[in-house]
């Protein structure tokens, strides 16, 4: 069989193998294929995540107060530029959760930047990239703040002035609900 011939039925074999696949994981009902996302208005998707010292957190174990989590890395410059904001919120508030998750990063440079800024905010770190994706994350930083019934009040994109005057009485006004 000349060599042309054996490169069309390997393309052909190929891209009938990957529509199979692409349908198969459109269409099959099986659990597993489609992951919810993250929407305003509904519960947000539960995960557990390990922090910077090993210690599990579940974000439906914080149910009952609200939770503000925020998606960054240290080779983002606006991230890097909203963590002073959001260090004060957290040194601020004392009935609201803030954790963060770091994303597409390695948690020593997370450790390392926390460390040298004496950021005390827990770091989460999402090895396999599954909560970012459940979240629906478009890049960094984005927030995400859950009310005390565990429903998704608030998608932020882009940096945010954590403790600005606006955004403390937003989340004052959460945590009276």
């Amino acid at each position: 069989m000349p060599d042309s011939k054996r490169r069309t039925i390997a393309l052909l074999f190929a891209a009938v193998t990957v529509a199979a696949f692409v349908s198969l994981a459109l269409f099959y009902p099986g659990k597993g294929i489609r992951m919810k996302r993250a929407s305003v208005g509904v519960s947000a998707p539960d995960f557990e995540l390990k922090d910077m010292a090993g210690n599990a957190w579940r974000l439906s174990s914080l149910e009952g107060t609200p939770v503000l989590v925020n998606f960054w890395a240290t080779w983002c410059a606006s991230c890097r530029q909203e963590m002073p904001s959001l260090q004060r919120l957290f040194e601020r508030t004392k009935t609201m959760r803030i954790v963060t998750v770091i994303y597409r990063d390695d948690p020593g440079n997370a450790a390392e930047f926390m460390r040298l800024n004496n950021y005390t905010m827990p770091v989460l770190i999402d090895m396999d990239g599954s909560v970012s994706s459940a979240y629906g994350l478009t890049g960094v930083p984005e927030t995400f703040i859950v009310d005390k019934k565990g429903v998704l009040r608030e998608k932020l994109i882009g940096p945010v002035e954590f403790d600005s005057p606006e955004a403390l009485d937003f989340f004052d006004a959460l945590q009276r609900e």
